[in-house]
């Protein structure tokens, strides 16, 4: 298949596959006499991980890990539980970062009386400090 209906069965832009292809993540496919790209049912299974580790969150690097130990059918599977379970921590705490975000956020909100602009609570409380110097002088 050429790169353009990988990319419609993947839900893959085009210039994602070409990326991937560079940076070795998907290898390259073979051509055709146009000297188009023929990708098989091997760039498509390696695709569909790749989207569905990266729909998960995780980063590049940590893809191309889990490709080579994939690729590796006899190997205790022991490193793939510690890059998931590193991955599971980074989400945890980007999960706390946002708890404390909305807690913040609904502060701010719950501190509004109405009125006017002149007197308004959020936009107070996003205004810069008075009195400190400015770090961009």
């Amino acid at each position: 298949m050429r790169i353009g209906e990988l990319g419609r069965v993947t839900a893959t832009k085009v210039e994602t596959i070409r990326y991937y292809e560079q940076t070795g993540l998907l290898p390259p496919p073979a051509r055709t006499s146009s000297n188009y790209r023929s990708y098989g049912d091997g760039h498509l299974a390696r695709l569909s991980f790749i989207r569905r580790a990266r729909d998960l969150g995780f980063p590049i690097e940590q893809v191309r890990a889990l490709l080579d130990l994939s690729d590796d059918h006899a190997r205790d599977c022991a490193t793939v539980d510690r890059i998931a379970t590193e991955h599971l921590r980074e989400v945890d705490r980007k999960i706390a970062d946002l708890t404390a975000l909305r807690r913040e956020l609904n502060a701010l909100i719950a501190s509004c009386d109405g009125g006017t602009v002149a007197e308004c609570r959020i936009l107070e409380a996003l205004a810069p400090a008075t009195g400190t110097p400015d770090a961009d002088a």
